[in-house]
């Protein structure tokens, strides 16, 4: 699991800007915690800062799924939305 590199950044958040526009920010800075993106195995996860440090101490081979599932990259390294991620971008769409 590894952080976002500033293409895949960049690839999240355009995707993510055509639903929720402005509101990516009220996504990470959540009055119930700091949220961030990982990568784990081609898909990006959406996890709290508490669960990242919790996570750090499994191992990448047995660490199945750290958080909830935004999406994936494919082979082209495009982003696919994952069905996964509606819970959390409902309230914030536009």
């Amino acid at each position: 699991m590894r952080p976002l590199t500033e293409a895949e950044t960049r690839a999240v958040f355009e995707k993510l800007g055509k639903y929720i526009g402005e509101n990516i920010q009220l996504l990470v800075d959540r009055p119930d915690g700091t949220y961030c993106f990982r990568l784990h195995r081609d898909r990006v996860y959406y996890l709290s800062e508490k669960l990242l440090k919790l996570a750090a101490s499994v191992p990448r081979e047995s660490l199945v799924a750290p958080g909830t599932c935004f999406g994936k990259f494919t082979k082209s390294q495009k982003f696919r939305l994952s069905v996964t991620a509606l819970d959390f971008l409902a309230p914030y769409a536009k």
